[in-house]
C-alpha cells in the first residue's frame, strides 16, 4: 500500500475511500467469498459445536492484531516491486481450496481460506512487509475445526489425563473413587468421562488467548514459548480441579448441589481461571527476569490508532498483482459455478443393515440386533449401524458384529476403535496392523488391525478395518487420503467400518479365538459390498 500525491488524488476524484485498487481488492474478496463458500459453511457450523464456540472472535481478533502491528510499517512512497510472491500464494490457496472442493472435504476449504488472507497481504504489502504479518494470519488456525482423527485423538487422550489427575485428588482428599476406562464411580454418582471433561471445551479459547497473550509480551522469547504451551497443561489441571470439586460436593451435600455446581463452573469461570493462571504464569516469570519489568509493562495494550490504519485500506493501489488476485479470483468463483451440483457425496444405492443376513455357515444371529445408547449414537453419527452377536453352538464363546455406514465422511466420520475401546475401560495390550489376503483367499490387499484388549482378567481379540469403496484398510489417517482421493475422483466420500469382538477363554489360545474371527469374517465380506458399495 504505497502512498503518493498521484494515488492520493485518484482516490479522492473516485469518491474518498473508493479507488481503483480498492475495488480490486472488494472483487477478490467477493470473488473468495464464492469459491470458498463450503469452507465457511463449515466454520459457520463448526462455530455452533461448544468447543469451537469462540470461532466468530477469532476474525476480529486477528484483524486488532494487524492494525496493532500495522503501525509498526509507515506507509511506502513509489511502487512496491515484491508483490508477486503473494500470487504465487494465492494460486495454492486456490489450488488447496479446489481439492477441499472436489473431494466435498469442507475442512480442507476453510483452511485454504487462511493461505488466501496471508496472500492477500503479501498482495498488498509486498513481501518485504507483509511477511511480518504472519502472527494475526497464524492467529485465523485456531477459528477452524480440527480434523476428525486428530480431534478424537487429541481430545480422548486429554479427558483421560484429566480424569486421572482429578481421581487421583479425590483420593487425596479421602473421598471414595474408582476409575473405569470412562466411567469415573463416586458411589452415590457415575460420571462419564465426556461429561467429566466437559470443561476441556474450553481448550481451545484458551488456546488462542495464549497466543494473544504470546504475541503481545514484550518479554524474551522463551517466556513467549512457555506461555504459549502451557495453556493445555492448565486447562487440563483446572478441569481435573473441577472433577475433585464435584465428587466432594457429591459425597458431603449430595445430587442437588452437584447439579448446580456444575452448571454454574462448567461456564466461563474454567475460562477465567485459566486466564488468571496464565497472568501469574507470566507474572513469575518476570519476577526472575533480570529487569524485574512489571507485568503491565510487559503486556502491550497500545490500541490508539487503530482506525487511522484501517483508513489506510483507501490507499490500496491497482497494482498488476491486486488486478491479477482479483481476476483469478473472479474467474475461479465463476468456473466452480460450472461444476455440476449433482457430483455424489455417497453411495445412495444400498440395502439397509436391516436387512444384513442373520447367519454365516454355522453362525447365526442371537436375539435381535442391538441397539446403542443414544448419548453413543449421537457421538457416533453414523448414518446407519448394525450391531449383533453371532453364536455357534453353547460351546464356543460368541462373535460380536458391529458395523457403521457413513454417507458423507468428510463431516467427522469413522472413530477409530482406538479410542473407542479404551474409553470403554478396555486396554489394548497389543496391536498390529497386518494384510490377512492369505488366510481369507482374498486376491486383493485386506489389511486390517488386529488387536487383544483386556479389562482385568477379561482377554478379548478384535478384528477391524475401514470399508472405502472395497478397499479394506487398516491405518485411519490412510482412510482419509483415500476418501480425498475418492470425492476428487467420484465425488464420493462415503464408507464405513467393521468390527468383529470375540471372547479368549482361559482354556484356549489365541489362535483359536482367531480362528473363529476368521469364520465370521468370511461370511460378513461375501455379503458386504450390497451395503458398504464399491461402486
Amino acid at each position: 500500500m504505497s502512498v503518493t500525491s498521484s494515488n492520493i488524488s485518484a482516490a479522492k476524484s473516485f469518491g474518498g475511500f473508493f479507488s481503483w485498487g480498492m475495488l480490486a481488492l472488494i472483487a477478490a474478496t467477493i470473488g473468495a467469498g464464492f469459491f470458498f463458500a463450503d469452507g465457511i459453511d463449515a466454520l459457520l457450523t463448526a462455530w455452533q459445536v461448544p468447543e469451537y464456540s469462540h470461532g466468530p472472535l477469532i476474525p476480529v481478533l486477528s484483524a486488532l492484531l494487524f492494525l496493532r502491528q500495522l503501525k509498526e510499517f509507515p506507509e511506502r512512497p513509489g511502487a512496491i516491486p515484491d508483490r508477486w510472491p503473494g500470487v504465487v500464494l494465492l494460486v495454492f490457496a486456490l489450488l488447496i481450496g479446489a481439492l477441499g472442493q472436489l473431494s466435498n472435504i469442507s475442512d480442507i476449504v476453510a483452511y485454504a481460506l487462511i493461505l488466501w488472507v496471508g496472500a492477500i497481504l503479501l498482495i498488498s504489502f509486498g513481501w518485504s512487509t507483509g511477511k511480518h504479518f504472519w502472527p494475526p494470519v497464524l492467529h485465523l488456525v485456531y477459528m477452524l475445526p480440527l480434523p476428525g482423527v486428530i480431534y478424537y485423538k487429541m481430545s480422548t487422550g486429554l479427558q483421560f489425563v484429566s480424569s486421572e489427575l482429578g481421581v487421583w485428588f479425590l483420593q487425596q482428599l479421602n473421598v471414595p473413587v474408582f476409575l473405569d476406562g470412562n466411567i469415573i464411580d463416586l458411589g452415590v454418582l457415575k460420571l462419564h468421562v465426556a461429561e467429566a471433561c466437559s470443561g476441556l471445551r474450553y481448550l481451545f479459547p484458551i488456546l488462542s488467548f495464549s497466543y494473544i497473550f504470546a504475541v503481545l509480551y514484550r518479554g524474551p522469547m522463551w517466556h513467549k514459548a512457555v506461555l504459549l504451551v502451557s495453556a493445555v497443561p492448565i486447562t487440563i489441571l483446572m478441569n481435573s480441579v473441577r472433577i475433585a470439586v464435584a465428587g466432594v460436593l457429591a459425597q458431603r451435600y449430595g445430587l442437588d448441589w452437584l447439579e448446580g455446581f456444575t452448571h454454574f463452573f462448567e461456564g466461563w469461570v474454567i475460562f477465567l481461571a485459566c486466564i488468571i493462571l496464565l497472568f501469574l504464569l507470566a507474572r513469575i516469570m518476570l519476577f526472575f527476569h533480570p529487569t524485574k519489568m512489571g507485568l503491565i509493562d510487559a503486556l502491550d495494550l497500545d490500541t490508539d490508532g487503530l482506525v487511522p490504519q484501517a483508513m489506510r485500506l483507501r490507499l490500496v493501489r491497482a497494482s498488476k498483482a491486486m488486478i491479477t488476485a482479483a481476476v483469478l479470483m473472479v474467474g475461479a468463483a465463476g468456473l466452480w459455478t460450472l461444476v455440476p451440483d449433482d457430483r455424489a457425496i455417497g453411495a445412495m444405492d444400498r440395502d439397509s443393515f436391516a436387512v444384513f443376513p442373520r447367519s454365516f455357515g454355522d453362525w447365526r444371529q442371537e436375539g435381535p440386533p442391538i441397539l446403542l445408547k443414544p448419548r453413543v449414537a449421537k457421538t457416533l453419527k453414523a448414518d446407519d449401524y448394525h450391531q449383533v452377536n453371532l453364536v455357534r453352538d453353547a460351546n464356543s464363546p460368541a462373535v460380536g458384529l458391529f458395523m457403521a455406514w457413513y454417507r458423507n465422511q468428510g463431516n467427522g466420520g469413522v472413530h477409530s476403535p482406538e479410542i473407542c475401546l479404551p474409553g470403554a475401560g478396555w486396554e489394548i495390550a497389543w496391536l498390529e496392523r497386518t494384510d490377512i489376503a492369505a488366510q481369507v483367499g482374498s486376491e486383493t490387499e485386506f489389511n486390517i488391525n488386529r488387536a487383544i484388549i483386556q479389562k482385568g482378567e477379561t482377554r478379548m481379540m478384535v478384528y477391524y478395518w475401514f470399508e472405502q469403496k472395497g478397499r479394506r484398510i487398516a491405518w485411519d489417517f490412510a482412510a482419509k487420503f483415500y476418501l480425498m482421493v475418492d470425492g476428487i475422483m467420484t465425488g464420493r466420500v462415503d464408507g464405513g467400518i467393521v468390527r468383529l469382538t470375540t471372547l479368549i477363554t482361559p482354556n484356549e489360545t489365541d489362535a483359536d479365538a482367531e480362528a473363529r474371527l476368521n469364520e465370521v469374517l468370511l461370511g460378513v465380506v461375501e455379503p458386504l459390498p450390497r451395503f458398504m458399495p464399491k461402486t
